[in-house]
């Protein structure tokens, strides 16, 4: 499967990994099987776009990546004592304050080496943990005992099935607790203005973290042994952002339960990689160095779902909404329209069934369209009757310009 996914890619081009941000996209369009296995073979959509015709100015600015990894780096100075004094305050106040903390190496050869060191030293500092509270469990209900240590992994990576293919996803941080719980630690550039910031992107920061959330399960699960039950991992993240637009850090426990549900319910909905490689012609492939009309036509090969949420979380939003628009499909108007028209699924269909040239009256989605359209010409027709004449003046404006009067003609 890596070999015919890299077919798909092009041999000479390098694969694009898979982060958060793009699996809680994907999650939120699981329908979509273009992003699918554009994703599952490492496609850069960036690339993709600009070769198609369509550029897309999605992404973050350097401006702005260079201001959130110089907040990153402060926020984990003097071994996280800052951040960890933000997990414990927000979090875990019953636990014995992060005097001092581990902080274990996690560097490793490729994404797989850096994943076996991370579930090592997970399960290396969650058995610390255990042992200094003389537990054996972790609760993670934020009542510590004292005694235990914390340990902080900076940029861990973890791993997490996604139809079929494995991807790696790397947090900011995960801390674990002195009950032997563990943590993610979101960090974000946007500011938190008196305790409060931009609810779009603390939601969407959640759902990256609820991916996190996800992976760090499946490391748990792998490592209940000798009768111990696995690691709790915590539903409660912490984001850590810049307090009131400067460099000192402010933080806020976000709960991720229901972000959690819906992107594991979602990821399980995908497609198989492997089907949707099996659907596609002979010889498809979406290397950018292509002719654009053999790359326009691999492309089209693979349904795509189009909604104007994209717009904010696919680079390949522009081509797919052209194409959508060139079908009348309706879901180019928003899912929510979509839901309420039932099996009307193109533009023309909606308009024929409201004039009455198609469509059953006694489906209750053609008489509310019919409905509306009456009452449309209905208004449209008052609007007429009522609409004054307009009056000519054929007097010059004194108020013109006198090169403008020699017109003679004004309108009021």
């Amino acid at each position: 499967m890596r070999q015919r996914l890299a077919e798909l890619r092009g041999p000479a081009v390098p694969p694009k990994a898979l982060d958060a941000r793009a699996l809680a996209a994907l999650a939120a369009n699981p329908g979509c099987r273009r992003r699918a296995i554009l994703d599952g073979a490492g496609v850069n959509k960036a690339t993709l776009a600009s070769a198609l015709g369509s550029p897309s100015a999605f992404g973050q600015s350097q401006f702005a990546l260079a201001r959130g990894n110089t907040f990153e780096a402060r926020v984990k100075a003097d071994g996280g004592a800052e951040l960890l004094r933000l997990v414990h305050e927000k979090l875990d106040p019953g636990a014995e304050p992060p005097a001092k903390a581990e902080v274990p190496d996690l560097t490793a050869s490729g994404p797989q080496g850096r994943t076996a060191r991370t579930a090592l030293a997970l399960r290396e500092a969650t058995a610390a943990a255990r042992a200094a509270t003389g537990t054996g469990t972790g609760t993670g209900t934020g009542t510590g005992t004292g005694g235990g240590r914390w340990t902080l992994l900076d940029h861990p990576m973890l791993v997490l099935d996604v139809a079929g293919s494995p991807a790696f996803l790397e947090p900011d941080a995960v801390v674990v607790h002195p009950d032997g719980s563990w943590t993610v630690v979101e960090i974000k550039s946007f500011p938190m203005l008196d305790g409060s910031a931009d609810p779009a992107k603390v939601g969407a920061a959640a759902r990256q973290a609820a991916v996190y959330v996800l992976a760090l399960e499946e490391v748990a699960a792998r490592l209940v042994q000798d009768g111990d039950p696995a690691p709790v991992v915590r539903h409660r993240v912490l984001l850590v952002c810049p307090k009131d637009f400067s460099n000192l850090a402010a933080a806020s426990a976000v709960d991720v339960r229901k972000q959690r549900a819906v992107t594991g319910r979602q990821l399980s909905r995908l497609t198989r990689i492997e089907d949707i490689a099996d659907a596609l012609p002979e010889g498809t492939c979406f290397a950018p160095d292509l002719p654009t009309a053999e790359l326009t036509a691999a492309v089209e090969s693979v349904p795509a779902e189009y909604a104007p949420e994209c717009l904010s979380a696919c680079e390949l939003a522009f081509h797919c909404r052209d194409g959508s628009r060139a079908r009348g499909a309706v879901t180019s108007l928003g899912r929510s329209v979509r839901a309420e028209l039932g099996a009307l699924t193109t533009v023309d269909d909606v308009l024929s069934a409201a004039h009455g040239r198609s469509g059953d009256p006694q489906d209750p989605t053609v008489a509310a369209l019919r409905r509306a359209a009456a009452l449309r010409a209905e208004a449209l027709r008052g609007a007429e009757l009522t609409a004054p004449e307009p009056e000519l003046d054929l007097d010059p404006d004194p108020g013109l310009d006198p090169e403008l009067e020699s017109g003679g003609v004004a309108c009021r």
